[in-house]
């Protein structure tokens, strides 16, 4: 549902740039004018201990992203939530365009007037809206970007709404999934008049596209 950034631009702002930090020399220099005890006992240094580098668990998951790793909990919320699976994975996979970095999507948020949060893209109305009278009501929307099974939870039943929403009688411009991404995408409003018939603009008719470029790819996700 968020709007498509300027990412090239957004890359330039955004880089941090680290600078190594240089090793100091930890090593004990011994004093040349000290005299050593010929009648002393030499002593025995025992090697110091090395502690072997604790190998990393796993990348953290939002380097090399794909919505297919959270299938479990596309499957889990889907059927909580009473949509199509397919649907809430095509709709992760639209929403995959940006990255998902916690700290880049809180940057991006100081310089956009209406920021979106976690790998669903949920601007802050619609998960306030969604999560009433849910079991995640207590939670905030400033958690999704570090918690994608909220964020999943949360885009599932806010389709699971949007589908409340869908006219008893529709055109068959558009298929329940296709206006459900719709109203994902362009707002509940505007879904139920695409479902009268009216054809969706450049914008909101590309995220319907894009859904279908990624439905096959959903499908597959979900059998891992």
């Amino acid at each position: 549902m968020a709007k498509r950034w300027s990412w090239v631009a957004v890359g330039v702002l955004l880089v941090g740039v680290w600078a190594a930090c240089s090793d100091k020399d930890t090593t004990a220099k011994t004093d040349p004018t000290t005299k050593t005890d010929p009648t002393a006992k030499p002593t025995t240094t025992k090697p110091a201990t090395t502690t072997k580098p604790t190998e990393s668990s796993a990348k953290p998951w939002y380097d090399d992203y794909d919505p297919a790793h959270f299938a479990p909990d596309v499957r889990r919320y889907a059927k909580q939530a009473g949509i199509n699976p397919q649907l809430l994975m095509a709709i992760l996979y639209n929403e995959s365009y940006k990255p998902h970095d916690p700290k880049f999507e809180r940057q991006w948020a100081e310089v956009d007037s209406d920021p979106a949060f976690g790998i669903a893209n949920m601007h802050k109305p619609a998960f306030d809206e969604t999560k009433r009278g849910r079991d995640f009501a207590k939670r905030k929307w400033e958690e999704l970007p570090d918690n994608p099974a909220l964020a999943i939870q949360a885009a599932a039943w806010h389709l699971h709404d949007l589908a409340k929403r869908l006219p008893s009688k529709r055109a068959d411009l558009y298929t329940k999934d296709e206006l459900l991404a719709l109203g994902y995408n362009a707002g509940g409003g505007n879904m139920r008049i695409f479902a009268r018939g009216r054809k969706a603009g450049s914008q909101a008719q590309s995220y319907v596209d894009r859904l279908h470029d990624n439905w096959a790819k959903s499908a597959e996700a979900l059998k891992s």
